[in-house]
């Protein structure tokens, strides 16, 4: 359920939470300590997980089609990241809100954050064992070409790498030092990079007397820091200024909108600013429906302190300026939070109680740890819960078709009990019919196969990446070298009617994949002694939304009002190119869905192929024995009795062993639900 601007219920609730006063000491669990906690939680369930694992394996429950299920489940939890995007012109404060939130335990400041411009670039701090601690930055110059951050990401000789002592803070602070750097370029090299807009002259970087003006040196920044909450899958990022944002698709088509928290830092003395009226208009306004969090965040609130004025009225003043922002930017005021950065960093080094609570940093913390993690927790836990439930069912299904099998053997040996040879060789005759039977079924389930290969390459081959190629090279084509027209924005939004129209007819080749199934699971169940249950179909509709978000969140790039910036080849370029690696990620999740739904839905019939075959040969050797008075008929009926005991034990050990994961997921549903009891005492 959505609230006032796409709002999350849960954000909702925070209404009354965010506007109360808190008083709590520093020594209260924090936003880190909660998502350590949070993420500590991942790694055991990981670790839990794999011991399920091992067990499903070493009682022969395990097919490929579960591997792979765990396999997913596993790195859902282990690999879960959280991004928190921290998004303002330059000199709001930014880098110090980073610092005060997530460095405080270094004793000092880590993310450059002195006064004037700091952090030049957009910049990602996250944590990638696979490579070196450091900082890994990319020229300006390679906007001059089309590949896309993304791309660059996969060019690691393109980055100049600038390693640092993770366990020195000075180490640390000099190497972030570099995201500050520019460099100088001319008039036309600043227009090619996207600094120098002949529309909005205002916005544009001074000029000296030679004509010469400075540009961030760095297009982006990669920082890999070990530090704990990093390792544990968060990722803040960072990005500076409204040119810095506009000129810079990819942040605009793909890291802002799939940021799960997006914190839009104004200053307090000056409220909201015409550029910072445009980078929520034009870069933020649009994605509040995004999943995820989004507020604004009143900094320097230690400017209006004034020993002149009383504690009551510096409130008031801050209110009205709340108020004031919140009508300005048309969100609830109680979505706008006013602190002080640089007082939160002070009070947290020095352990200053009264500092910290004047500084109201606590209150945005438990905003991130009560909004933030609970939703995100929500979003991983029903994931899990689903995957597990899978899993346990096909298991399931497997223990009952064998009891079923050892239920059919014991009534067959029981029915020899007392008859002669010739009873007994029948018996054997029959089980080699029934054999028969069951291989000539093995035709029909190739022709089955080959059917639904045929079906699943088709729904492949629509999905690919060559489709979506093809529809932004024909989009791209009538940009290049022509004036945008007050129609392209409506062909802009028809290649998208286009993509729809691929989803849509992949659905219906899944559709047709789960009739065929079904009909065959029926013919192979009545005619072949099969227990397979008839899968459900697969949901492509899904990725539709996704599809209508990306459309709606980036067609005011291909309005009239932004006919300069198309008219530069380099933005154009770059621009469907972070459009083009938003659309493969749906396509490409897609097609995950429909291969797991299909192997999925399979791996019943390859299971129970297996266990009837192993059940045949068990069935005639038995048969065989007894009549050669080989085999005493008692010792027998007793062995296949305790290996049905021996099932049942299992089933019931499976019961357990997946209860105790289902009760690890909960855990960590408590503990979020105890973090916001203990918030709720506090605010009262």
């Amino acid at each position: 359920m959505l609230g006032p601007l796409g709002w999350g219920f849960a954000d909702l609730l925070l209404i009354h939470s965010i506007q109360k006063e808190h008083t709590v000491s520093v020594d209260s669990q924090t936003f880190n300590q909660r998502f350590d906690q949070y993420g500590q939680w991942r790694a055991e369930f990981s670790s839990e997980l794999q011991e399920f694992s091992d067990w499903l394996e070493s009682k022969g429950l395990r097919n490929n089609a579960t591997m792979e299920r765990l396999a997913r489940l596993q790195a859902q939890a282990a690999n879960d990241k959280i991004t928190v995007a921290f998004v303002a012109e330059y000199s709001r404060g930014k880098s110090e809100m980073i610092n005060a939130l997530f460095f405080s335990s270094y004793g000092r400041r880590i993310m450059p954050a002195s006064a004037g411009r700091t952090t030049m670039c957009p910049t990602e701090l996250t944590w990638d064992d696979a490579h070196p601690p450091g900082v890994r930055l990319l020229p300006i110059e390679t906007r001059k070409l089309s590949a896309s951050l993304a791309d660059w990401k996969l060019k690691p000789s393109s980055w100049l790498n600038v390693p640092f002592d993770p366990h020195s803070g000075d180490s640390v602070a000099q190497a972030l030092e570099q995201v500050t750097q520019t460099t100088q370029v001319d008039q036309e090299e600043a227009r090619r990079l996207g600094f120098w807009s002949d529309e909005n002259e205002d916005d544009n970087p001074p000029v000296n007397a030679s004509g010469i003006l400075e540009v961030p040196k760095w297009r982006h920044a990669l920082i890999n820091f070990p530090h704990p909450l990093l390792k544990k899958g968060m990722v803040i990022l960072d990005t500076p200024g409204l040119n810095a944002i506009g000129a810079e698709p990819e942040l605009t088509v793909s890291l802002l909108p799939q940021a799960q928290a997006v914190l839009f830092i104004l200053g307090a003395e000056t409220g909201v600013t015409r550029s910072d009226r445009q980078i929520w208009q034009e870069h933020l306004a649009r994605h509040v429906d995004s999943v995820g969090l989004r507020l604004v965040v009143l900094n320097k609130i230690d400017v209006l302190w004034d020993e002149l004025t009383s504690k009551q009225e510096q409130e008031e003043q801050i209110k009205r300026q709340r108020q004031s922002v919140a009508e300005t930017l048309g969100v609830p005021t109680s979505h706008v939070l006013a602190v002080s950065a640089q007082k939160a960093l002070v009070a947290k080094i020095n352990k200053d109680e009264k500092l910290l609570r004047d500084s109201a940093i606590r209150r945005l913390e438990w905003v991130l740890v009560d909004t933030l993690l609970g939703q995100r927790h929500l979003i991983l836990n029903r994931a899990l819960m689903r995957g597990l439930t899978d899993i346990r069912a096909e298991a399931r299904q497997l223990l009952h078709v064998r009891l079923r099998d050892l239920t059919e053997q014991i009534q067959e040996l029981t029915s020899l009990q007392g008859k002669n040879s010739s009873a007994r060789r029948s018996i054997r005759m029959r089980i080699a019919r029934e054999r028969k039977e069951f291989d000539s079924s093995v035709n029909k389930i190739l022709g089955l196969r080959a059917a639904q290969n045929k079906l699943l390459n088709q729904a492949f081959n629509q999905l690919s990446a060559k489709t979506i190629k093809s529809e932004l090279n024909a989009l791209s084509g009538e940009l290049q070298g022509k004036m945008l027209t007050l129609g392209f924005q409506k062909r802009f939004m028809e290649t998208f009617s286009n993509l729809r129209e691929v989803l849509e007819s992949s659905q219906e080749i899944a559709n047709q994949m789960q009739r065929v199934l079904v009909d065959s699971y029926n013919s192979l169940n009545t005619e072949f002694g099969f227990a397979l249950q008839p899968p459900e179909e697969v949901d492509l509709r899904q990725f539709a939304l996704d599809l209508e978000k990306i459309a709606e969140g980036n067609k005011h790039h291909f309005s009239i009002t932004n006919v300069l910036k198309l008219s530069s080849t380099e933005f154009s370029e770059r621009l469907v190119s972070a459009i083009s690696m938003r659309l493969r990620s749906v396509f490409e999740a897609a097609s995950n869905e429909l291969e797991l739904w299909n192997k999925a839905s399979t791996a019943q019939l390859d299971v129970q192929l297996k266990e009837r075959r192993h059940s045949f040969i068990n069935r005639s050797e038995t048969a065989e024995r007894i009549e050669q008075a080989d085999l005493d008929l008692t010792e027998r009926l007793q062995e296949l009795q305790d290996d049905t005991a021996n099932l049942k034990e299992i089933a019931l050990q499976l019961h357990d062993r997946a209860e105790r994961l289902e009760l690890s997921l909960h855990s960590i549903t408590r503990s979020m639900d105890l973090g916001s009891s203990a918030t709720a005492a506090a605010s009262a």
